[in-house]
């Protein structure tokens, strides 16, 4: 199964905020997160930087279910204020998504 990686920024203030939301996220979530195909889904932080992992079958399909999600959706609006925009993200992408180099498995 492909793995996936990608990177968000959180702002400076709202550090502590994200943290606390994630070491609660909803069961409602993680249920759709799981029935959409994603699993080994991990975020790392290093100060406002965020690295998102994951594995799923097909990425963009994931994440068109769901954006079509009332649970997801309400989490996004969340979670929406406590983020800034990621420096290289291009025009259009959905994430400023990283190439994998190497794996060791």
């Amino acid at each position: 199964m492909p793995r996936y990686a990608f990177k968000l920024r959180i702002r400076a203030d709202k550090i502590e905020e994200y943290e606390r939301a994630h070491k609660a996220v909803w069961p409602e979530l993680l249920e759709k997160l799981r029935a959409v195909g994603i699993s080994e889904y991990s975020i790392f932080r290093r100060g406002q930087d965020l690295v998102l992992c994951l594995r799923v079958d097909d990425f963009e399909h994931a994440w068109e279910q769901l954006d079509r999600d009332p649970v997801n959706q309400a989490w996004q609006r969340a979670m929406a204020p406590l983020f800034e925009p990621v420096p290289d993200k291009e025009s259009g992408e959905r994430f400023a998504m990283m190439r994998e180099v190497f794996y060791l498995e």
